[in-house]
């Protein structure tokens, strides 16, 4: 039986794009939300989930964060997709007749050079791959779509201009998710670990719990904070540091961490991308 991966958005999104590089055997099952796409593998309707978590352009994706902790699923992988963006338009289509392009507005701006170049106007719509839909539904020739060359292969238009996005490391990184832990045994070199955490209230929660990782030369390699509940005095904290939890100077470090936190959850220890730098 295929195995299944589901994604969020419409086939020929960048996150089915991910699904395509990370697990090409698996059948890719597109999926409204985040939410559901989760469901999707809690359910055991899927194997596994895509989950975009940050973009180098645009930062991080809003509302993940926040879904992690809860989603009773584990984090056992992690892959950076470099967002290639092409201008498609239907067959027949030629870039001076381009008038405006449809696309999700966070493409429009990591395009904005391209389209006052071109005198293209740029049109918001719900998603990327959607939005190439569109166009080929419109069957306009005066209309674009920004989105993948998957998508335009997908949905049957043509790429009028391609790589037009304004910084050229644009990256996003996906996690995927499982149901299960999977094996995370400790391997020499190239482990990453996720993990949340709360800070209690006394002065310089924060700093004294941060200082484990540094006598313990543990590098962090993202630290970000967000509300719980809406409220303003409950904040908690994501991290991603380099390294396993059976490692020495890793343990050492959660042990400091708890001295410090009122509450600490792993979401998962995986092997690096091989993109990661």
């Amino acid at each position: 039986m295929t195995k299944k991966i589901s994604f969020q958005g419409e086939l020929g999104a960048y996150s089915h794009q991910a699904c395509i590089q990370a697990k090409p055997n698996y059948e890719s099952i597109p999926c409204s939300t985040f939410e559901a796409a989760m469901e999707q593998v809690r359910l055991e309707e899927a194997d596994l989930a895509m989950l975009p978590i940050e973009n180098s352009t645009y930062g991080r994706v809003s509302d993940i964060h926040r879904l992690l902790p809860d989603s009773q699923l584990h984090i056992v992988g992690e892959v950076f997709v470099r967002v290639r963006i092409s201008l498609l338009g239907v067959k027949g289509a030629k870039l001076s007749e381009i008038k405006s392009a449809v696309s999700h507005s966070v493409l429009l701006g990591q395009c904005r050079n391209f389209l006052t170049n071109q005198r293209i106007e740029p049109i918001a719509g719900a998603d990327t791959a959607g939005s190439a839909r569109y166009i080929s539904e419109l069957d306009d020739s005066s209309k674009a779509a920004l989105a993948s060359e998957l998508a335009g292969k997908i949905y049957g238009l043509s790429v009028l201009a391609k790589d037009i996005e304004d910084n050229d490391n644009n990256t996003t990184r996906f996690l995927i998710m499982s149901k299960t832990p999977g094996d995370q045994k400790k391997i020499e070199q190239g482990m990453m670990t996720s993990f949340v955490f709360r800070v209690k209230n006394i002065p310089a929660a924060l700093f004294k719990a941060m200082g484990g990782f540094a006598t313990n030369g543990v590098n962090m390699t993202k630290l970000e904070s967000y509300m719980v509940d809406g409220d303003f005095t409950a904040t908690q904290f994501y991290a991603d540091i380099e390294g396993h939890p059976d490692d020495k100077n890793v343990s050492l470090a959660f042990e400091e961490l708890s001295f410090f936190t009122s509450e600490i959850k792993i979401l998962g220890s995986y092997k690096a991308d091989s993109k990661r730098t």
